[in-house]
This record gives structure tokens, sequence and C-alpha cells, in this order.
């Protein structure tokens, strides 16, 4: 599918799954039930992902990456989230949320600095754009950036930031101008920087596993070799940033639908009611039936959306906002079938199904909401 004139993978792809998926069992389910408990990411596992090289996707071959593709990180989004999507979402941030905009948009010294160290696992990014009083309103960023004899002086608070209490280096979008989409800069700053505090991990609905904090920026020092691109553009850094964030979310929403379908059909084959498999049941049958369909459907316009990205396709936002919506949608959907069918045993907190349930929600409104979504696909079409 690499060239979009398939619906199936190419042979580079499927390999690069079943490698995804391989590792995800063996490495990652066994730890899943303790990160959840206890509500911490497991730190080996940092090492292990670099080792696997899934954090290099992005990544340019002289800094240790394997130039991948939009695809290859939506297949991994995917079997990543088949295990748990706290576990899930702190890697897809450091490699391909925050330190994309490294990759991209850094200078030398910044991509000599961190890029080997956050595909090799050594090094954690975070990227910091939500404000307390500004989550979809992007260009309604407050934080400050003021200048200074040696550079800039940062000063503001951000809010849900994942992986800030684990980060080496934080990407933070803040205001260096005139109010609005042209005043804004990014700067990559180190997470020991004086004025750079963090609160206790933010207790959540779902994603346990993940770490999830306010950021306080009280009069952080940076230098000018700190800014991240160009001094202004951050928005559209910003902007161009959450495409293949989207395409990561809507990975992992495939991968959270696809293991609540797979639960469920065993678990209905299994359990008994009136004397035979509730799979026996036109009814529950037809519901798993439909929870397939939904899923195609989503992985479909998702793969469809990655390739299109990479290959400038001049729909290719439009797809992707369509990928992001369709599959969180799809995957709150099917997680709560599942619940359905699990009756009981599926509302239990320790279900699998139940984390997954949770772990969905966040979906429709991390990366960009669902109203922003349909707000870009029908831009342009009010008189």
């Amino acid at each position: 599918m690499s060239d979009g004139s398939s619906w199936e993978l190419d042979e580079a792809h499927a390999d690069f799954a079943a490698t995804c998926r391989a590792f995800v069992d063996k490495q990652v389910r066994p730890l899943v039930d303790d990160a959840e408990s206890s509500g911490t990411f497991p730190a080996e596992l940092w090492k292990q992902f670099g080792d696997a090289g899934i954090l290099g996707l992005c990544t340019p071959d002289e800094f240790g990456g394997s130039e991948g593709d939009s695809l290859a990180v939506a297949l991994l989004s995917e079997e990543l989230a088949r295990a748990s999507g706290g576990i899930a979402i702190s890697p897809l941030v450091s490699a391909y949320m925050a330190g994309t905009h490294l990759v991209r948009y850094g200078s030398d010294a910044q991509k000599q600095r961190w890029l080997a160290a956050i595909a090799s696992g050594e090094a954690v990014a975070a990227i910091a754009v939500t404000e307390p009083g500004t989550g979809s309103d992007v260009a309604g960023i407050t934080s400050r950036a003021r200048t200074s004899d040696d550079g800039w002086v940062l000063d503001g608070r951000k809010m849900f930031i994942t992986n800030a209490g684990l980060a080496d280096v934080i990407v933070v979008g803040a205001r260096t101008g005139e109010p609005g989409h042209r005043g804004i800069t990014l700067f990559a700053v180190s997470a020991d920087t004086p004025g750079l505090s963090f609160s206790t991990p933010l207790k959540k609905m779902g994603w346990h596993s993940s770490d999830t904090r306010e950021v306080v920026l009280d009069g952080v020092e940076v230098s000018r070799d700190d800014v991240v691109g160009a001094e202004g553009r951050g928005f559209y850094q910003i902007m161009d940033g959450f495409e293949l964030e989207r395409i990561a979310l809507a990975g992992m929403g495939i991968g959270h639908a696809a293991e609540c379908l797979e639960l469920s059909r065993r678990y209905v084959a299994e359990r008994e009611a009136f004397g035979a498999p509730l799979s026996a049941l036109q009814t529950i049958r037809h519901r798993t039936a439909t929870m397939e369909i939904e899923l195609e459907a989503a992985r479909l316009v998702t793969y469809q959306a990655a390739v299109r990205l990479d290959t400038g396709h001049p729909e290719a936002s439009r797809s992707v906002a369509r990928a992001k919506y369709l599959s969180a949608v799809m995957a709150n959907r099917v997680a709560d079938d599942a619940v359905q069918l699990f009756g009981g045993a599926g509302f239990l907190d320790e279900s699998a199904v139940a984390r997954h349930y949770r772990d969905v929600r966040v979906l429709r409104i991390g990366g960009g909401t669902d109203e922003i979504q349909l707000e870009i696909m029908t831009k342009g079409m009010t008189p």
C-alpha cells in the first residue's frame, strides 16, 4: 500500500506490522497490569523500543533512524494500543509528536544533541503546547517568551503534557510576538533548566500508565540557539506536526478496537447462556460483525490518509482529519460494544475491555477534538 494503489499492505509494511506485534506480545503485554496499577510507565521499555528500531521511523539514518513513513507509524501505533493505550502514547509522543519537530525544524546542533538519543530510547521528548485556557485554540497561547541579553526568558503554564515527568527535552510553544498565528515560536528546552517545574502526575480516566502533568515556566532562560525552526513560525510548525500525530492517534484507535473485537469474539464463543454459547445467538453474531465492519472501514481510511500524507496528496489534510475522526469515534463505539458483550465482567475495573473503554475516550479529544476534525472537513463549504 506504499503507493496508495492497493488496499493491501505491501510486503515491507506487512512484515513491519508482524514484527511490531511480536515485540509487543513479548515485551509490552507482560508489563501492562503492573504499569496500570502503579500508574507508571515501565522505564525498561525505552531501551527495548530503541533497540527494536521503533523510535526512529522518522529519523534520518545518520542519527540511527530508519527513515520510515507515516503508514509505518500508524501500524506501530495500532500494535502498541492493542496492549495498552497508556504505554503506547509515551513512545509515540516522544518519537512522533515531539521528536519530529526536531527532525523537521531542528538546527544541526539540536539534531546532533537529541535525535540519536531519542531514536535509541536514551532520551525522552515531550511537547508542551496545550495550556489551561487554550486547548484546541493553539493560536491563543498565552505563555510568553521575552528577549534577554543571552536569548529568551519563558513564562507560563502548560497543561496535560504527556511525558512531562519523563522528558529530557521539551518542545515548548510560547508567544514571542503579536497575538494570533504569527506570534508563536517553538523552543527546545532541556528538562533540567532552572525555572522549569512540574506538577505531580495528573489522575486521569484512562492512560493510567502514561505520565501526564502540568508544566510551569517561571523565568526559564534559553539561548537563541534553542529556537526550533523560525521565530514566529511556531503555529505553522505545530499544525504541520499535528498531521502525523493524528495518524498515530487514528492508528491507536484501530488497535484498541481490534483488541476489543478479538476479546469479544473469544468471550462470546466460550460464555454459555441458555444452554449454548453466546455466539449461537444471532444478535450477538451480528453485533460482532458490525464491530468488524466499522473497524475495517476506519483502518482503510487511516492507511489511505497515511499514504496521502507522505505523497503530498492535495487531499492529505482532509484525509487525515477524516481518519482521526472516524477512528476515534469507531474505537469508542467498538469498546462500548465490547463492554456490553462482556456484561458484568466487562464492568470490572481490572478487565481488559474496561481498560480499553477508558483509554479510547481521550482519542476524541487529544490531537484535535472531533469538532476540530469536522471543521477541517467542512472548511470552505459556507459562503
